[in-house]
């Protein structure tokens, strides 16, 4: 598996993977924009060619949000979703930030678990986040500063 920055030529695979996994996905045309943002880092995880899964965040000065973490189902439980994640983080970490931040819907165990295994830890929550169904969000946090000053 090779983790690298998502190319304009990847986004429609992309795009495909999003409507696969999300029920509200971001366009095509949204993915594409997000390449030239330059507070956004997109990585894609591929094996032989094939997309397993991609994921993104914003950095605004020392703050970093996950966007998106998606994996193809086929390819789940594998380490897809770590790797991408454990990719970001190290973005994270030699940019300065002081702590990487995401929602994920509440009742998506197996992400949360995911999550929490790699040192993140619920902060908050956000009432009806979701719709398509409506849900919750659980805001999950991970600190850079504070693990480095303990």
């Amino acid at each position: 598996m090779t983790i690298e920055p998502m190319t304009l030529d990847m986004v429609p695979q992309v795009a495909l993977l999003e409507q696969l996994c999300f029920s509200q996905p971001w366009s095509q045309k949204a993915l594409e924009e997000e390449l030239s943002n330059p507070l956004a880092t997109w990585l894609v995880a591929t094996d032989g060619g094939r997309l397993l899964g991609y994921a993104g965040m914003h950095r605004v000065l020392d703050e970093a949000s996950v966007t998106n973490v998606a994996v193809d189902p086929a390819y789940r439980r594998k380490g897809v979703a770590k790797a991408l994640l454990h990719e970001l983080e190290d973005i994270c970490r030699r940019e300065g930030a002081a702590f990487l931040t995401l929602e994920v819907r509440a009742s998506n165990q197996n992400a949360i678990n995911l999550y929490r295994s790699l040192g993140f830890e619920e902060v908050g929550r956000r009432r009806h986040y979701y719709t398509h169904p409506t849900e919750d969000a659980l805001l999950l946090t991970k600190f850079f500063v504070r693990e480095e000053t303990l």
